[in-house]
């Protein structure tokens, strides 16, 4: 009895220790979908592809969601350079590599400058989850898994080429419970086509 008693207890400290899950639906399409366009706090590691008719660049993208706020952190090669982007209800900052610092309009009109076309910073965030921005208007097409193919809104189409289970390594218990996000989303607005593949997903 005592063993037992032992047993219990330690199987009891290891779900207090393990912390809350994620309570989306994988089984479900649909719930997630909806789930997931309330999800407050997020993050992913990936890779940028952006051309504007025969120019183009590629980058390292680290993006942080944490409410309203988005932290957008890119990597590219000399030309465009490294920046920071932060965007939340006081506006858009901006901030380069060498330490220069812009807000409001002036944020916006160097960012555009640099990419070569306007970001859709507020709606990237709900996009890149395999969701539509829910304050806006948006005509969907599902795949035979009822997840996402293809999205358009604000004069954007999206495209989706693969979802992965959003557990990492170590939470592989966790995998039945954890979200089914896209990895390859294509972005393309007239000449405008970006490509993004996420390597990792941040919890």
């Amino acid at each position: 009895m005592r063993a037992l008693l032992l047993v219990a207890l330690a199987l009891l400290l290891a779900g207090c220790a393990s912390g809350p899950r994620h309570e989306l639906h994988p089984a479900d399409p649909a719930a997630q979908r909806r789930e997931l366009q309330q999800l407050q706090q997020f993050g992913f590691e990936g890779r940028l592809a952006a051309a504007v008719g025969s120019e183009g660049f590629n980058a390292d993208l680290n993006w942080k969601q944490q409410g309203i706020r988005s932290t957008v952190d890119l990597r590219a090669p000399l030309g465009f350079g490294s920046a920071r982007v932060v965007s939340d209800e006081g506006g858009v900052k901006f901030t380069s590599s060498r330490g220069e610092s812009l807000t409001g309009a002036d944020a916006i009109t160097e960012l555009e400058r640099r990419l070569g076309f306007a970001a859709p910073i507020g709606a990237l965030r709900y996009w890149i989850l395999g969701v539509a921005d829910p304050a806006r208007p948006a005509t969907e097409a599902l795949n035979a898994d009822g997840q996402l193919s293809v999205l358009e809104q604000d004069d954007w189409r999206v495209e989706y080429g693969e979802y992965r289970s959003s557990a990492a390594p170590a939470a592989a218990r966790a995998a039945a419970r954890a979200p089914v996000l896209p990895r390859r989303v294509t972005l393309t607005r007239g000449q405008i086509r970006l490509r993004l593949v996420v390597n990792r997903w941040v919890w």
